[in-house]
């Protein structure tokens, strides 16, 4: 059996938030494998702890997906400051094609566009995917997944860090399908009676109040932050509210478009033009949401850079959305080209925590190596880019730790899942799969 089949059968996805299948990219033929160990959303460390404690697998990973590929050069990018988990990956190299970079800590350095940028010196054309300049970029998880998925071990846990307002912030490995409550309870509760979550992190994640949603194969994490965190206040308005301050009280500075990583790299990124549709209502939006096509939602206009506290980056997204509605897609015109200021405006992961007043919840988060056991697991059937996976399994029929319970119909764009406890299939619907303990 291929290695990309191998992957296939095990469920991997993108474990970095995306959730691609990665059998897909096993795929294909290219030159450069990156590995994605950047890691920049504030307070999330779950990528570093991976890397320290299971550095073996991780290069397993790489190495197997460089011969898959066919891939000649390895390129493992790591922010110089976790410099235990560079000494613990390059400990494990045994592929002299591999090297290290090391990045700067800013944000958003572990976007892929960036990524790939300083890997290769090359840029991914508009609209396009690393794999248009001969490269494929997976997160380090991921590859530690590719490693077990070799050995034929499904992915059934995810590698989650849990910070913020919690007595016990921690890393650790939990059953896919396990609530964010019993994850909490697992960190020995919160610090605060009244709180807010956000999931995969403060800038590019989604902020719930519910303790019952759960762990996914893309969930990187949770951060506890107190209701009344300006954070949480924050994103918890409307989005009609947001317009309508936009709306009142945009001056036209242009600082969202100076500071946008996207803008910075040479595409046509222009939140301000798209804060003027808003401005001026109808007139003129069908050009300037244009602007926003190729936006990366990496939130930074919105949280950094705009000094009224206003919201570029949901503008974009609400035209982004209205412009795939009515099929409409930006051909970038000028031709790529760095922007000669673009070192100069990095944004550095320190000022960006001071900005958002959560320096003082920067904790570590040290792996911990327990088992957690739920009395039972509510697993999605789609965690994933592509169809939803279809129900392999019968209420009231035992399953063990990972069996199949969800398949992908062949020729389709999606992941298998795989019961992530031992149990008895309790409810099936369209949406996931409850199991309870045995």
């Amino acid at each position: 059996m291929s290695l990309s089949q191998k992957i296939f059968e095990a469920g991997v996805v993108g474990a970095g938030g995306a959730g691609f299948p990665t059998h897909v990219k096993a795929k294909s033929q290219v030159e450069y494998m990156i590995a994605n160990g950047a890691e920049c959303e504030p307070l999330i460390h779950k990528d570093y702890e991976i890397m320290l404690h299971h550095a073996k697998e991780i290069v397993n990973g790489l190495e197997l997906m460089m011969a898959e590929t066919g891939a000649r050069k390895g390129v493992f990018g790591i922010k110089s400051k976790n410099a235990l988990a560079i000494e613990a990956i390059e400990n494990a190299y045994s592929n002299g094609k591999i090297r290290t970079l090391q990045l700067g800590d800013f944000y958003p350095t572990g976007d892929e566009y960036e990524l790939v940028y300083e890997a290769t010196g090359k840029l991914i054309p508009p609209h396009g995917i690393p794999l248009d300049i001969g490269a494929v970029v997976n997160n380090v998880e991921t590859l530690y997944n590719i490693s077990r998925a070799a050995e034929g071990i499904p992915v059934t846990e995810k590698f989650v860090c849990v910070t913020g307002a919690v007595k016990n912030p921690s890393t650790f490995f939990a059953p896919v399908g396990i609530s964010f409550g019993e994850l909490i309870e697992h960190c020995g509760g919160t610090t605060v009676e009244n709180f807010g979550i956000f999931i995969g992190g403060l800038l590019m994640g989604t902020l719930t109040f519910d303790l019952n949603e759960v762990v996914t194969k893309t969930t990187t994490g949770i951060i506890i932050l107190p209701q009344d965190h300006y954070m949480i206040q924050r994103m918890n308005r409307s989005i009609n509210d947001m317009n309508r301050i936009g709306k009142s009280a945009c001056d036209q500075c242009s600082y969202c478009t100076e500071f946008c990583p996207r803008y910075l790299l040479g595409y046509d990124v222009q939140p301000h033009k798209v804060m003027r549709s808003l401005e001026f209502t109808k007139s003129g939006n069908a050009v300037w949401n244009l602007y926003a096509d190729l936006c990366s939602s990496c939130g930074l206009c919105s949280l950094y850079s705009c000094p009224e506290d206003l919201y570029p980056r949901e503008a974009c997204d609400q035209s982004k959305a209205e412009l795939k509605s009515q099929g409409i897609k930006y051909e970038q015109v000028k031709p790529l080209k760095v922007h000669p200021v673009r070192d100069g405006r990095k944004v550095p992961l320190k000022q960006l925590m001071k900005k958002l007043n959560v320096t003082h919840y920067n904790f570590q988060t040290p792996f911990r190596d327990e088992k957690l056991m739920p009395g039972s697991v509510r697993v999605p059937l789609k965690q994933h880019v592509g169809a939803p996976a279809v129900p392999v399994v019968k209420k009231g029929q035992p399953v063990k730790k990972g069996d199949l319970i969800g398949d992908i119909k062949e020729g389709t764009l999606g992941a298998k899942v795989h019961s992530s406890i031992n149990g008895i299939i309790k409810e099936i619907n369209n949406k996931y799969i409850l199991i309870d303990k045995i």
